[in-house]
């Protein structure tokens, strides 16, 4: 396709956009390519290198003599993130830039939901639009391999087929507003305690089985347009400057033609990172945007020969692709977006009120009946305290946030006499980068305990709201232990001795030591971090308009020493380096094969209804190596409420030559269900998802032999399983 170019900008911009236009539309992507081919022909290096490096915090160059606009970031996992200062990271102070805020990740993995993701994925991108933003920074989908790391709230679960089931609802709904998804963080940032220095091992089958399924799948099935590279090293070599993760893994493996990004500030070199792979830097502490590696560097590198030109147009290229494919080039027909509507509210709370888990209900103390109850006592800091601005670079600054104590007044105050008190302070401080605010945060303020009891004493009812905060689960610094903070298991203990109807609410996003509530109270509620529809969510879930149907994305230990990484005593490592010695045993894996009884299992969630499964049937019972297993269960709501449950089928191999989980989960469904209702449900398990990485073989191995199918409703929790055959 020839292309003249003309001295009005305006002119070639009309041009470039019927040819990006056609092309979009183009039954393949040979004119794209052309396209793209031609748009460098007529780059300066200069030019070319401008598009691969920062102008600021979070903007690219554009060149505008060739009508390529500039390029537009954006923090936003759960919601996109408040203006920043093009030159420093203060809010730029905008008014118009307060969004719809999300639970974050484990919360949506709590769902087990798909649907809610691509939902979550249509408001991020119709908002990220409406910001003018072509790129937002997410999904995170790192394993929760221990219970201390600062972002597993953002990390979603320790199952990859979870991961992945999300991720890829996630960014094709995104990506469908026609701005790119950036997935990240990769690989291996499963810590954040020396997370810009720590150098990660691990098997190749830990690789293959663990922690690049989700990756993978968001990149093959997702389509994700772009990829931000991890802080850590990985096998000795910066993730951003990788070659056997960048260019072998993602590359060639798995065909990605997008852009990969490093994550603010993890460039380390010119020639190795450009060689390996990297196609844009962002975020390097240089004043000078020029002196960044691939700014002036890249060009001084590329002169005297140590970089191919051709290495520079490969960049470029990705570049452009991911802007012709976001419609970038052709203004008119890319999305608006759309900002605050009532749709996404909805959106959110549906996020919020479908992820609480109801881990505990003795004596049905759930649902409370708020026409029955004359009084009720709402304690704790978590009842009244907002998470949206928290979080670091997952903050939201959000248009509003319903607390607990807010929206139960709202709906049921003027009926019910509603006594609150403290309970406890937040006693910690939080300082980026450093847990050591976590250290001061154990005190017992017996004063706050006296008087929630009192308080408690007059009350038929009480719900205290405990858990975490953003000094805990946060970006850049770990948790220091897996213990309530603040005295709360003291509180509790206190108020359940004066008043037994004490139902606990944990606001927190990643494991915390339940160990010593379980016995004082008879009923635990999980319910994150709920965004910006927090309280009307809990509230409505504790009253019984909304029947719980989370299931706990991870595995909830009694103690931290329970978790693979501690019992091996692999967390954070010695000397700059960590080997993950559990290997292929992360979470439900390490307990369910070691025989070890976790505190809640992975998968569990309860109901304020009933559920039972049929009987597990398949197509057939012998399978080939390319063949599909298609296993059929019914579900039905035995109990008096609507509710819904979580089909979860896991396979185990009961003879191998190598090491095999007790389980493995490769398949689920959230079904909704009437009172007495039945429903059919089919699952699809291709063959080869059976297989182990083969280390001696590099490559996937299905053995022959037999197989088990376990049906449950969570990994502790089998009630039907069924032999197949594979041949």
């Amino acid at each position: 396709m020839k292309i003249t170019v003309r001295r009005s900008a305006i002119g070639f911009v009309c041009i470039m956009m019927t040819c990006v236009a056609n092309a979009q539309h183009a039954p393949n992507d040979d004119k794209q390519e052309e396209t793209i081919r031609s748009l460098i022909s007529q780059m300066t290096l200069q030019e070319k290198v401008s598009l691969l490096h920062a102008n600021s915090k979070f903007y690219v160059s554009g060149i505008k003599r060739l009508g390529i606009p500039e390029w537009a970031l954006s923090d936003g996992p759960h919601g996109v993130r408040a203006e920043i200062n093009r030159d420093n990271w203060a809010y730029a102070g905008w008014t118009n830039d307060s969004a719809t805020c999300f639970p974050p990740g484990t919360a949506l993995a709590a769902t087990w939901n798909p649907k809610l993701a691509y939902e979550r994925g249509i408001v991020l991108g119709e908002e990220a639009r409406f910001r003018k933003k072509d790129i937002l920074l997410g999904p995170g989908i790192n394993i929760i391999r221990s219970p201390l790391c600062g972002r597993n709230f953002e990390y979603m679960s320790e199952d990859p087929l979870l991961i992945s089931k999300m991720s890829v609802a996630y960014i094709r709904a995104l990506q469908s507003k026609d701005v790119a998804a950036s997935v990240k963080h990769w690989l291996a940032n499963n810590q954040e305690e020396h997370r810009d220095s720590i150098d990660v091992y691990m098997s190749e089958r830990a690789l293959r089985e663990i922690y690049l399924p989700g990756f993978k799948a968001s990149v093959t099935e997702g389509g994700a347009y772009t990829v931000m590279a991890a802080y850590n090293k990985f096998r000795g070599d910066w993730c951003s400057e990788n070659e056997y993760l960048d260019r072998k893994i993602l590359r060639k493996e798995l065909g990605f033609k997008g852009v990969l990004m490093t994550d603010w500030s993890a460039a380390h070199s010119t020639e190795k990172a450009a060689l390996a792979g990297l196609d844009l830097e962002m975020g390097t502490d240089k004043k000078d945007y020029q002196e960044w590696y691939f700014a002036n560097p890249l060009i001084d590198a590329v002169e005297a020969g140590k970089v191919p030109v051709s290495v520079v147009d490969e960049k470029v290229a990705n570049v452009l692709r991911v802007m012709m494919r976001t419609k970038m080039l052709d203004e008119r027909s890319r999305e608006k977006g759309k900002m605050n509507t009532p749709e996404h509210q909805r959106a959110a709370y549906n996020d919020a009120a479908e992820a609480a888990v109801l881990l505990q209900n003795k004596g049905d103390l759930l649902p409370l009946n708020f026409n029955k109850i004359r009084s009720i006592a709402i304690i704790g800091d978590n009842a009244t305290r907002k998470h949206c601005g928290g979080g670091l670079s997952s903050e939201i600054k959000t248009l509003y946030e319903i607390t607990p104590l807010e929206a139960i007044r709202k709906k049921f105050g003027a009926t019910v006499k509603i006594n609150f008190a403290q309970g406890y302070d937040k006693q910690s401080t939080f300082k980026e980068g450093s847990n050591a605010g976590q250290a001061s945060s154990d005190k017992v303020d017996w004063k706050l305990i006296d008087e929630a009891v009192e308080v408690a004493k007059e009350s038929e009812v009480v719900i205290i709201f405990g858990g975490l905060n953003h000094d805990f689960d946060t970006e850049s610094s770990d948790k220091k232990n897996m213990d309530l903070p603040y005295g709360q298991d003291v509180l509790i203990s206190e108020v359940a001795k004066a008043n037994p109807n004490t139902v606990v609410v944990i606001i927190a996003g990643s494991p915390v030591k339940l160990s010593g509530i379980v016995h004082r109270v008879p009923a635990i509620l999980w319910s994150w971090f709920g965004g910006m529809e927090a309280g009307n969510a809990v509230a409505d879930v504790l009253s019984g308009k909304v029947d719980p149907s989370g299931k706990m994305p991870f595995t909830l230990p009694v103690s931290l020493e329970q978790s693979p990484a501690h019992a091996l005593g692999n967390f954070p490592g010695r000397n700059l380096k960590v080997n993950y010695e559990e290997d292929i045993l992360v979470g439900y894996r390490w307990f369910d094969t070691k025989k070890i009884t976790p505190q809640f299992p992975f998968g569990y969630g309860l109901s304020y209804t009933s559920f039972e499964f049929g009987a597990l049937s398949t197509d057939k019972a012998v399978y080939g190596k390319d063949e599909v297993v298609h296993v059929k269960i019914t579900v039905k709501n035995t109990g008096p409420r609507y509710g819904a449950e979580v089909a979860q089928l896991y396979v185990s191999d009961p003879v191998a030559t190598v090491l095999r989980p007790a389980k493995e989960l490769k398949a689920f469904e959230k079904v909704f269900l009437q009172p007495g209702e039945t429903k059919t449900v089919t699952l699809h398990v291709k063959v080869a998802d059976l297989a182990f990485y083969d280390e001696s073989k590099k490559d996937w191995n299905v053995e022959m032999g037999d197989f088990i199918l376990q049906l449950g409703n969570s990994s502790g929790n089998i009630s039907r399983t069924l032999k197949i055959v594979v041949k």
